[in-house]
């Protein structure tokens, strides 16, 4: 049988020379002048001669390609274990004998003396300078760590809009227990007296600024709204009808209970604060018709108690509500239960005590803190016996000892301050919100002239500020509606072991000082009146001048003087 031949497929393909183009020819060509630009003579006097220059000018675009295919090298990594020295290739290192044989004959050689002595002094040296210096052992181990520089910073975090209607931010609260919640309050008051407009109020995640998650549904927009310490889930507020209600979260955002109409304050309810009880259900409320309220969640048919804000000159005058004062701000202090502080429209602060039996003792304290009304109100964590206001242009540090003047505060700012609030972690540190959307953190230890950071967090005026329990976190409320989450560095959200010792002095020092001078005041104006009637008044003036913190201030001074000059007496001898 014969095996078929192989057929092999071809195919030519021709083409003419003549249709493959011509061949690239390169030559010198050139150069052809396309302008000719003659100087201007008047122009020279508009620039400076430079000579020499040299500038590379090119008419057309240079393009240029090329291809190298170079040969590929390649690499390998190989390692060797060298565990043996060199031997010749006659001797088997593995044969014991044949080593020790070949050992035993280099060693008789005289070069190989010759070779270790010559290697002996430069080992030696390398020993000894090993020896000198250890080179594994931690130096500088014993000297203390220098604390870094501390760079103080505010930057925001997170922003939370108030869905549809933009109404100003009345009301912040933090969730009890470092909980990562807040309520908003948003009510319009010039809009409300005009039109109706939107009266829902929000809570918030913090974790989650596209939504709220739940909406606060009152019958009137609601001014403040405050969560319960001892209830996560439990809310106050104040309406702008006058009337006052409480919220439970686990049932929605409608009210639980309702204070009745006639029942109510007159005016619009700015405050609502929980007061320290057993059962953790009673609150109280102030508006600005001068009336302080007290109700009880189980039984809001009528309020428990009220206080008239009626400053009386005597125990038996009767305290008129025609005669109130307006009320803008409220402090309540648990440690204090039967106490509480309130800021008025008129500037003043005034102390009140629920257990008073008249009303001297139901109002015992006055302070003229600002030219206008009292924007916010709060004692310092630490020590209670000093308050922080916030009024016209200013903020003011308080101590209960001292009623004429302030012991601390900051200098007039351009813009109005609207809030503040102490660190509850970082008790020296003082939060205030301004008019113009700035937060400005005064930290008294640091430096009290000037505010320590200023954040710009917003256009629009801030109204509203409200720190977290943790200290780190702090809510600013807009005019606009909008939230916004800043937070603290490190070391304006901590406190240190001695910054409790340190603002102690602080305090103690300002307060001698203010009443020392009150003390010259009084002595002051005891010979202004004295000069007036023509007449001394002995019992009076012995009074004013054996006045206590005068008499330590100046046997202070004169101890101070006498211990320098004996020390300047035995540095000379």
């Amino acid at each position: 049988m014969e095996k078929p031949e192989k057929t092999e497929f071809v195919y030519e393909y021709t083409r003419r020379r003549r249709d493959f183009g011509k061949q690239t020819l390169f030559e010198d060509y050139g150069p052809i002048m396309t302008v000719s630009i003659v100087s201007n003579q008047a122009l020279y006097n508009n620039y400076i001669l430079r000579n020499p220059v040299h500038v590379g000018i090119q008419n057309t675009g240079t393009m240029s390609e090329h291809w190298v295919n170079s040969v590929r090298a390649e690499y390998t990594s190989s390692g060797i274990n060298h565990v043996e020295g060199g031997w010749p290739k006659d001797i088997n290192m593995n044969d014991p004998e044949a080593v020790q044989r070949y050992r035993r004959k280099i060693e008789k050689d005289d070069a190989y003396i010759h070779a270790v002595m010559h290697l002996g002094h430069g080992m030696e040296h390398n020993i000894l300078q090993n020896n000198a210096i250890d080179m594994f052992e931690s130096y500088y181990s014993d000297v203390p760590e220098i604390p870094p520089v501390e760079k103080s910073s505010c930057h925001t975090v997170n922003v939370y809009r108030e869905p549809g209607a933009r109404r100003p931010v009345r009301s912040l609260s933090w969730q009890a227990d470092g909980g990562a919640r807040f309520a908003a309050a948003h009510a319009d008051v010039e809009l409300m007296r005009s039109c109706r407009s939107s009266q829902f109020s929000y809570i918030w995640d913090i974790e989650n600024a596209n939504a709220p998650e739940l909406v606060i549904k009152p019958p009137q927009p609601l001014l403040d709204l405050q969560y319960n310490p001892r209830d996560q889930h439990i809310l106050v507020g104040g309406m702008m009808n006058g009337q006052v209600g409480w919220w439970d979260v686990r049932k929605g955002g409608d009210p639980a209970g309702l204070c009745l109409p006639h029942v109510a304050h007159r005016d619009i309810v700015r405050n609502v604060l929980f007061i320290n009880s057993k059962i953790g259900a009673e609150f109280f409320s102030s508006s600005p018709d001068g009336v302080v309220k007290w109700w009880d969640t189980r039984n809001m048919s009528e309020p428990t108690d009220s206080m008239i804000i009626d400053i009386v000159k005597s125990a038996t005058d009767t305290q008129n509500i025609d005669n109130a004062i307006g009320i803008s701000a409220l402090e309540y202090e648990p440690t204090i239960p039967t106490r509480f502080m309130v800021g008025t429209e008129t500037g003043l602060v005034i102390g009140g005590n629920r257990k008073g039996k008249n009303p001297l003792e139901k109002l015992p304290s006055k302070y003229e803190a600002h030219l206008g009304p009292v924007y916010a109100l709060q004692r310092n964590p630490t020590f209670l016996k000093n308050f922080l206001t916030v009024g016209d242009w200013t903020a003011r540090v308080w101590s209960e000892d001292c009623r004429e003047s302030s012991i601390l505060w900051t200098y007039s700012h351009r813009t109005n301050l609207t809030d503040g609030a102490w660190n509850p972690i970082r008790f020296s540190l003082m939060l205030v919100t301004q008019w113009d959307g700035c937060l400005s953190c005064w930290d008294l230890l640091r430096r009290r002239s000037a505010p320590i950071v200023t954040a710009q967090l917003c256009d629009e005026p801030l109204l509203r500020l409200r720190p977290h329990e943790g200290g780190l976190l702090v809510a600013c409320g807009s005019s606009k509606g909008t939230v916004y989450l800043a937070e603290l560095s490190q070391n304006l959200g901590t406190a240190d072991k001695n910054d409790k010792q340190l603002l102690t002095h602080i305090f103690d020092r300002e307060n001698k000082r203010e009443r020392i001078l009150e003390a010259r005041m009084r002595e002051l104006k005891l010979k202004m009146r004295q000069d007036r009637d023509g007449g001394p008044q002995n019992q009076e003036n012995d009074a004013s001048t054996n006045d206590r913190d005068l008499e330590e201030a100046t046997a202070e001074y004169v101890q101070t003087i006498s211990d320098l000059q004996a020390q300047q007496k035995s540095q000379s001898n």
